[in-house]
């Protein structure tokens, strides 16, 4: 890696350079991120995923940065331009503003009022003007009328025009506005003209300004959102003398009637050339960090609900709820398959609930249902409380199941594929069964950003928002683990090393040769090569095949070490996973070695304790307050029992049983400040609530959680 990026690159993440070396050497070479986090720690020093991915990438970014350098040099050396103190300047150039400033004035740009100028011949009286010498204006412009410049006042216009391109691409003067723009500028939004009933749901941006330093990332989003829609205008300045003030103290240099006409150019530029430029400038950069939060906190409700506690394999029964159309109810085996489906008509318009009830407590007797999984949807509430009320011959849990993204992953080329004879509400109703068993395994796959746990989820930067949401999933997917035998190409696709070719060759080769015995099968699977084993081994698992290894995170490149662990202590590997009084004679000081470190025969210990182990915690069942069932039974001060169904930077979404979720803001979340609402609560908690204030006409409930 070269010297002078790792150095950069130390700065800019600060971790030593040995760390950011070894981590861009793994990267270069084909490891992904969960592998290298997990099986790669002696050489980069125990970093985690999140350090990797950042690392990660601002190399990419300064590998950018080098490529632009390289482009602009050549541009300019076309032009004959290029100097050794100009070359060695943008060589040493590493911040990208800075970069497109030296650039400018060689920038290739359209026919510009200034270009119009010298083509008249007007530089040479612009240059006289910049100097400011106590000489009289009109007397020197009148030199310059001819057949092209009518008179004086369109000689000194054009001089104008040049000085004012001139301040526009000075760097010095672009670099101090910048500083006030960073410090001062103010944000406004207006409402359009004749757009304020289109617009209402903006009316708290329909005046409105604050410093754009301090401004929030969800308002910041909400009134570009509004701008797209041509509801809002937006400005973005600082105090305008402010800044010609400061321009002046660069350029003025005379108190005379010369400086007067470059006084006159330097606000032309700023009004015309600078504001506007640097208005898109900021505008681009306050929305990149806006976008930057809203995907951040979008990542992590993702990785939340990913991580979400799991049933496992257990038979279910689950319904789509409905009212007109009936509820869709199917039963699953323990492995997810579709047994049975049918529908009831418990709810309005048709009432027949005895009918319903008799039919579910027989599927629940016939197929041994061992729990029951109902969507938080319409009519979900009403649906969970016609089965609390039926008897069945066995105790029966039931359990609410959130359905964001079922119908997308009903009408979708995979649910059609894996269902083809069933319609959309028969596979929206499995998807409802198989999130209760395993939300990761059926949540792989709907598009991340369809599952609906953030905010302008369509309004950021699509491509990093798919980047980090993919990366979560990933990251997800290979921290649990995945089943080599059971998993569909959906979850395999995201196994480290993997992707959707070799996930469905996977699939191919175990159904052509039947289950995996061993993870050495894997090399047999078409195409999968041993760097592809490596980066994807550790995360698959085999239970009861031939190696117990193969049911836990330990890599195959440590099988070997195990077995000398076992044969130290004159036992089998797998005696040594089964007794705890084996592992505790275990002294890991023994197995150090150049390749093998610490943290490596740490994780190995941990693995062997617990093999397989699925790091999630296990799922519980909760209940709504049976009289809320609507936002006009809601009153002030009343508690209530409810689970956090999204979270923002602003607070938290709250679903206390009605239509309507609740949002508890930030500031009462907690009896101290907190900048981040996980710092205190995840998503789909069960929660305690208070209601503070109901508003019925805007369908709008605030909550407490300082109760």
């Amino acid at each position: 890696m070269n010297p002078t990026l790792s150095a950069i690159l130390s700065k800019r993440v600060n971790l030593p350079e040995k760390q950011i070396i070894s981590t861009v050497e793994l990267l270069e070479s084909g490891a992904t991120i969960p592998f290298i986090s997990r099986y790669r720690k002696e050489a980069t020093g125990g970093l985690d995923e999140v350090q990797i991915a950042t690392i990660n990438t601002e190399f990419q970014k300064l590998t950018e940065l080098v490529k632009r350098k390289e482009h602009i040099i050549e541009v300019i050396e076309q032009q004959g331009a290029l100097t050794d103190v100009l070359k060695s300047t943008i060589e040493d150039c590493w911040d990208s503003t800075a970069l497109e400033d030296i650039y400018l004035p060689y920038k290739p740009k359209r026919r510009t009022r200034a270009q119009i100028a010298r083509e008249k011949g007007l530089e040479p009286l612009a240059k006289r003007i910049m100097q400011q010498n106590n000489e009289n204006p009109n007397q020197l412009a009148a030199l310059f009328v001819k057949e092209e410049v009518k008179d004086i006042e369109e000689a000194l216009s054009g001089a104008r025009d040049i000085i004012a391109e001139w301040v526009n691409e000075n760097s010095i003067a672009r670099q101090a506005l910048r500083a006030i723009f960073a410090r001062e500028a103010i944000i406004s939004s207006k409402v359009i003209k004749g757009k304020e009933e289109e617009g209402d749901k903006y009316r708290d941006y329909f005046k409105m300004e604050e410093p754009l330093r301090r401004i929030a990332s969800h308002r910041l989003l909400a009134m570009r959102r509004g701008e797209a829609e041509k509801i809002l205008r937006i400005d973005i300045s600082p105090d305008e003398d402010n800044a010609l003030e400061r321009l002046d103290k660069i350029f003025i240099k005379a108190d005379n009637e010369m400086a007067a006409q470059v006084a006159d150019a330097i606000t032309d530029s700023y009004k015309r050339l600078l504001k506007p430029s640097l208005e898109t400038e900021f505008a681009a950069s306050s929305k990149e960090k806006a976008d930057g939060e809203a995907i951040r906190m979008f990542a992590e409700n993702l990785r939340q609900l990913l991580l979400s506690s799991p049933l496992g394999q257990k038979r279910i029964l689950a319904i789509d709820p409905g009212f007109r159309t009936g509820c869709k109810v199917v039963c699953l085996s323990a492995q997810g398959e579709l047994l049975h489906n049918e529908a009831i008509f418990p709810h309005p318009p048709q009432n027949d609930g005895a009918n319903a009830a008799r039919k579910v407590a027989r599927l629940v007797e016939q197929y041994q249902i061992e729990a029951i999984a109902i969507g938080n949807g319409t009519a979900g509430r009403e649906t969970e409380q016609f089965i609390q009320n039926i008897r069945f011959d066995r105790e029966v849990k039931v359990f609410s199941v959130s359905e964001s993204g079922a119908s997308i992953y009903s009408a979708s080329k995979i649910a059609r594929d894996e269902f083809p004879q069933y319609d959309v509400t028969v596979r929206g109703a499995v998807s409802i069964g198989r999130r209760l068993m395993d939300p990761l395994a059926e949540l792989v796959k709907i598009d991340p950003k369809s599952i609906g746990v953030g905010q302008y989820q369509h309004d950021v930067d699509q491509s990093k928002l798919k980047d980090s949401l993919d990366q979560v999933v990933e990251s997800c997917v290979n921290s649990v683990g995945v089943n080599l035998n059971t998993a569909g190409k959906q979850l395999l696709t995201y196994v480290s090393g993997l992707g959707p070719q070799l996930a469905q060759n996977i699939i191919d080769y175990r159904t052509e040769h039947g289950a995996f015995a061993n993870r050495k099968q894997l090399m047999k699977v078409p195409k999968l090569g041993a760097k592809t084993y490596e980066q994807c081994a550790g995360f698959l698992r085999i239970d009861h095949g031939d190696n117990p290894l193969d049911n836990s995170a330990v890599h195959p490149e440590r099988y070997a070490l195990v077995e000398r662990m076992a044969k130290d202590l004159n036992c089998s590997v797998e005696q040594l996973i089964k007794e705890p009084k084996l592992r505790q004679q275990i002294e890991p000081e023994k197995y150090l070695s150049a390749q093998v470190g610490m943290p490596t025969l740490k994780d190995i210990l941990s693995e062997l304790e617990k093999p397989g182990r699925d790091p999630r915690s296990t799922v519980s069942t909760f209940e709504f307050d049976p009289n809320i069932r609507t936002i006009d039974d809601l009153r002030p001060g009343m508690e209530l029992n409810g689970i956090i169904t999204n979270m923002t930077n602003f607070g938290v979404f709250v679903d206390i049983g009605i239509k309507e979720n609740g949002l508890v803001h930030i500031s009462q979340l907690a009896d101290r400040f907190i900048s981040n609402p996980a710092e205190v609560v995840h998503l789909h908690q069960q929660v305690r609530v208070k209601v503070m204030e109901v508003d019925t006409a805007r369908k709008r409930v605030q909550l407490t959680m300082k109760l």
